[in-house]
């Protein structure tokens, strides 16, 4: 999911620190194209892959792509996710799948197939790209919140599991852009009710993505990138 929006974000701050990038993307080609070229700018190389994530059986094939592509890779970064409306009493069970299939099973594999690629000693780093309204569901978005929900618990098991080698931790996200699809007017009216009372923009993800990948004493946190939402 590094293509556009927050994914992009960290691919090109992944690339400023030195890294070489494997850019994932589903539909978005045009998109993803652009910002290998933007990877390509800063110096660093970069490769393209396609896959849907909704089915989790691609998961090692795109491990082993960014593998042939690049040489070993030692960080994976888990930002693929959609944002369906569905509540409880509505939420269809293709959909359901589908949503947590994209959002928690593809991140479980593809940590798995990313942890048996790791050559020994390299070390590595996954990062989990969650929602802080896991502590606080939306009445709608019922299937993404517990497909994110598991993604939270997702980090702290792969943790464990995977430890000293590769640390796993996760960024929760608060209202950081605009919903697909709605404007700028639309994310500042959710950033009112927040104790910063603005929307955070992906330079704090960043930050607190980078953090977390070059400190190699935490696995198994998530950091609050929310502008306070969790307070109130």
């Amino acid at each position: 999911g590094g293509a556009h929006r927050v994914g992009k974000a960290i691919t090109l701050a992944l690339a400023r620190a030195g890294a070489d990038v494997f850019i994932h993307y589903g539909r978005s080609a045009d998109e993803a194209e652009a910002t290998a070229a933007q990877v390509r700018e800063l110096g660093r190389a970069a490769a393209l892959g396609s896959a849907n994530l909704s089915d989790p059986t691609v998961a090692g094939d795109l491990i082993d792509a960014a593998t042939v592509a690049l040489g070993p890779i030692s960080i994976l970064i888990n930002s693929a996710s959609g944002f369906p409306s569905d509540t409880l009493q509505d939420v269809e069970i293709d959909s359901w799948r589908s949503t947590l299939d994209l959002s928690l099973t593809s991140p479980a594999f593809l940590i798995q197939a990313f942890a048996e690629e790791l050559p020994r000693g390299l070390g590595g780093a996954v990062i989990n790209v969650t929602d802080v309204k896991t502590a606080t569901p939306y009445r709608t978005h019922f299937s993404y919140i517990v497909a994110k929900g598991g993604l939270d618990e997702l980090t702290k098991a792969a943790a464990v599991a995977l430890a000293p080698e590769i640390r796993v931790n996760a960024v929760a996200l608060g209202v950081i852009l605009p919903p697909p699809g709605e404007d700028e007017a639309y994310a500042q009216r959710l950033a009112d009710k927040i104790p910063m009372q603005r929307p955070g923009g992906t330079d704090p993800v960043v930050a607190a993505a980078i953090a977390l990948v070059e400190n190699d004493f935490v696995t198994g946190e998530t950091i609050r990138v929310d502008g306070g939402q969790h307070l109130v």
